[in-house]
């Protein structure tokens, strides 16, 4: 009989290396994170080409043409247009929802599968749009698409992966997003030139690309051993564990697994299980975590990096081009993130990402204020002054591609216990996607009337953000997926919530008080 390595303070180690089979599955699924990244670069650009916006906004775009000389902050402070951006991340957020279910009883590959086939048709009818009903229709199935991918995708990647790199493959699905927007951002600004003003059709439809890559993705991923596990099929998943660990003896991992699946399988109604005492601490991350992630303001930035350039003064072009930037920035910090998250840890990057946010939102406030003042007129803007505010947005969106983008993702569901894994993760992304569809709906009226203080806005949440980690987060790096509970249990604050029972320290299967079943993290 095998035994896991123990590691001081009873974590285990399981046997396993990092396999070519495993990294290329990772690789693989965290594809689904292409669709949503490359949907959040698309529609801030598409806005920004005044042909769309003649053809489907007429009243937006007479407003720019007029408003050319004044008031450059009210410019884009339209409810329709924000609501084709925004009507997707409601259906997202009912997608999730649903998509817990699809998890849980049919594996994390049919919803994936789902989410590419539902993205392709959004992209199609977006492509072909010749009236806003049907922007609007195709925005809403792009949305159910994301949703599923969303759910499924950040789960699967913490299931495949072994513990000691679970970190770094988890943050390939917020590489991909990031590579999404970059795509996008570089699409955008060549469709931009296309004379006769059709390129918007070629930007939204492209969408279509990164549908294909998921769908056809998951139908050739293996699934995750604990979901075979989930639905009865035993040996096909210890096979499956062999071969993702690429070690033969995976028998104690393999009844860990198992005796969390049997805990699991115990509870009828995981919604509803979520509000037991013990899970407060899962509970409150899953919501304070995505809540957070939005109000650092970093959608604003990439949403809206288009807009804001041409508002602080680049031409329609120029502003493409340094959302191209801002989107190169992003996918190498992302990488920074992929390199130090399993080595420098969870909380180091969360704050000093924090702290870095912070002193570029000051700084852009001020460059901002002191240029448009109130009534956003800015004159002529000087070269080094536009160089100095898109230096200070690309520190920021770095700051923010190494912490709280990727962690905001990868901390959320590596915390969670199998039991209440889909449904815990469902209101992850429902968080976020609420949050985004607010922030994304209100920005632009908050942008007319905050003017420059929006940023300031979004900085006091910085602070905000920070103080929580530093207190609440406890640092979850190289601890097994199924021994998470005992990082509750040790924190100065969750422990008056957990009780030992709920998390035995030792074995993983042994029964616990009132025969509650094998212990489970």
């Amino acid at each position: 009989m095998a035994v896991g390595i123990a590691v001081g303070d009873n974590k285990k180690a399981y046997p396993g290396n990092l396999t070519p089979f495993v990294t290329v599955t990772c690789i693989v699924a965290a594809m689904g994170g292409l669709i949503f990244g490359y949907d959040i670069g698309i529609s801030g650009g598409v806005t920004a080409m005044p042909s769309f916006l003649k053809k489907f906004f007429p009243s937006v775009y007479r407003k720019q043409q007029e408003d050319s000389i004044s008031n450059q902050y009210c410019q884009y402070d339209s409810q329709t247009l924000t609501m084709f951006t925004s009507s997707l991340y409601l259906a997202a957020l009912l997608a999730s929802l649903v998509a817990s279910t699809t998890t849980r009883k049919f594996g994390r590959k049919l919803s994936m599968l789902f989410g590419g086939v539902l993205f392709c048709a959004g992209a199609v009818i977006n492509g072909a749009a010749k009236a806003v009903w049907m922007l609007i229709v195709g925005r809403i199935l792009l949305g159910f698409g994301i949703g599923f991918a969303n759910q499924s995708v950040p789960l699967y990647l913490s299931e495949m992966a072994p513990y000691k790199f679970r970190g770094a493959l988890n943050i390939g699905f917020q590489l991909s997003i990031t590579v999404g927007i970059l795509v996008a951002n570089v699409l955008n600004y060549f469709f931009a030139k296309i004379h006769g003003g059709w390129g918007w059709r070629l930007s939204l439809g492209g969408a279509m690309v990164p549908a294909l890559i998921i769908t056809v993705g998951s139908l050739v991923l293996p699934d995750t051993p604990n979901s075979m596990i989930e639905r009865g099929q035993h040996d096909e998943a210890r096979e499956k564990l062999r071969r993702i660990r690429g070690v033969e003896d995976v028998d104690e991992e393999f009844r860990d697994l198992v005796a969390a699946s049997e805990a699991s399988m115990k509870i009828e109604h995981p919604w509803r299980n979520l509000l037991q005492r013990k899970y407060r601490p899962h509970m409150t991350m899953a919501v304070m975590i995505p809540f957070f992630q939005q109000l650092t303001g970093i959608n604003v930035i990439m949403f809206y990096a288009p807009v804001l350039f041409n508002t602080i003064g680049f031409g329609s072009n120029a502003s493409l081009m340094s959302a191209v930037i801002t989107g190169v920035v992003n996918v190498v910090a992302t990488m920074v993130s992929i390199y130090g998250v399993d080595k420098w840890g969870r909380r180091f990057l969360f704050l000093e990402g924090g702290f870095q946010m912070l002193i570029c939102q000051a700084v852009v406030a001020a460059c901002i204020g002191a240029k448009f003042g109130i009534n956003g007129n800015p004159g002529e803007l000087p070269k080094w002054y536009a160089i100095v505010v898109v230096l200070f947005i690309c520190i920021y969106v770095a700051g923010f591609a190494w912490s709280w983008g990727p962690l905001g993702w990868l901390v959320p569901s590596e915390i969670f216990p199998l039991e209440i894994r889909s449904a815990a993760q469902s209101i992850n992304v429902s968080v976020n996607m609420l949050f985004t569809f607010i922030v994304a709906q209100i920005f632009l009226t908050m942008l007319c009337h905050l003017k420059f203080g929006l940023f300031l806005f979004f900085a006091f949440f910085v602070v905000l953000m920070s103080i929580f980690v530093y207190y609440f987060l406890p640092e979850t790096k190289g601890i097994p997926i199924e021994e998470m509970g005992q990082v509750w249990k040790t924190h100065w604050f969750w422990a008056r919530y957990v009780a030992d029972e709920d998390y035995p320290i030792g074995g993983g299967y042994e029964m616990t008080k009132g025969g509650q079943g094998p212990k489970n993290v």
